[in-house]
């Protein structure tokens, strides 16, 4: 069987949240591989809450493959504080975007899930088949349900009308670092929260940087770069292939490193990089989370065996990725973030 389809890179892909960590991750590796008709959106023009003003924009474009890389998100902090925009914003975004490529008739579409979605205890690394609307993350709950919403909405398309082919696929990806993350303090993942603290820490002489949590918690890491090329490697696949390995009963796709690592490794490791010279002090008045969040990606390694980001998976990989990520922070870019601090139901 076939590993790859006839890709027609001449095709209108559209990219949907092409300015955020990923999304402009993957619109750079869209253009490294010569895709040559791709469509994005700017927010400020449309606003994907609203349904009349993105389908005034799928009849006059009519894409024929989407990538679902825009939502709101954030770490377990704005998960906490704003719990009803992130279920109600990420529910209306995806369910505008996928009722639309059903009706204008889209080839495939790639949507953007995330690790969140699997069960809070688990002792080794999930598996697709571990999903599981029990037992989630009271932390980031509402986000979850709503990225199991829009993966459920995929597969019952597949299984209604394509025979269980897999032609509107989830990724799941691990969390992500890399250009063009969020450094907010308020709304940040953990990494980019620590880099920012790091960096900081380092500029102005400080004698220590704060862990939010005990530290013990273990979580999996992504390059933003290698999980667009991964993303792209599915957008790519033979869908009769996927559906040899998944037999139909899902249509979502893990893809990491199947390594983690804990918050106070990763602190350490940041420490080394920023010439940092101070202590690392946990705060354990702040939530740990989930125990352990890692993937399992053996299904996507049978999917995609040529994939180099197969090999993606050493701790001098990741800490290589990590050094490339701060050397380009600075100042313009963390006040750029804090401007925008506040939460609101626009996008």
């Amino acid at each position: 069987m076939k590993s790859s389809l006839k890709i027609n890179k001449k095709e209108s892909l559209l990219l949907l949240g092409h300015k955020g960590l990923i999304g402009s991750a993957i619109l750079k590796q869209l253009r490294n591989r010569n895709y040559k008709n791709i469509l994005t959106i700017e927010k400020k023009k449309i606003n994907l809450l609203n349904f009349l003003m993105l389908e005034n924009f799928f009849k006059n474009n009519n894409p024929k493959k989407v990538i679902i890389a825009a939502a709101r998100v954030g770490g377990i902090q704005a998960n906490y504080k704003y719990p009803f925009n992130f279920i109600y914003e990420n529910s209306v975004i995806q369910n505008n975007i996928i009722s639309l490529c059903i009706k204008y008739k889209c080839k495939k579409i790639i949507f953007l899930g995330s690790s969140c979605i699997y069960p809070k205890i688990w002792r080794t690394p999930f598996k697709e088949k571990d999903l599981s609307l029990s037992n989630l993350e009271k932390t980031n709950e509402a986000y979850a349900i709503a990225k199991i919403s829009g993966l459920k909405m995929c597969e019952a398309f597949n299984k209604q009308f394509n025979n269980n082919l897999p032609k509107f696929i989830t990724v799941i990806p691990p969390n992500l670092f890399g250009e063009n993350d969020n450094y907010n303090y308020k709304n940040s993942h953990v990494l980019a929260a620590l880099l920012r603290k790091f960096y900081n820490a380092k500029k102005k002489n400080r004698s220590s940087v704060e862990v939010w949590g005990t530290g013990t918690c273990k979580r999996e890491f992504l390059y933003s770069m290698d999980a667009a090329n991964m993303i792209i490697d599915i957008l790519e696949v033979n869908e009769k292939r996927i559906l040899n390995f998944t037999k139909g009963e899902f249509s979502h796709i893990n893809i990491g490193t199947g390594k983690d690592y804990t918050i106070n490794e990763i602190a350490k490791i940041l420490k080394k990089i920023s010439g940092f010279e101070g202590k690392i002090i946990n705060n354990k008045n702040y939530p740990d989370g989930v125990k352990r969040k890692v993937l399992n990606v053996n299904l996507f390694k049978k999917i995609c065996p040529n994939s180099i980001n197969n090999r993606v998976v050493s701790k001098k990989s990741f800490e290589a990725n990590i050094k490339k990520t701060y050397t380009k922070l600075n100042d313009k870019k963390f006040k750029k973030f804090d401007k925008h601090n506040t939460f609101s139901l626009s996008i």
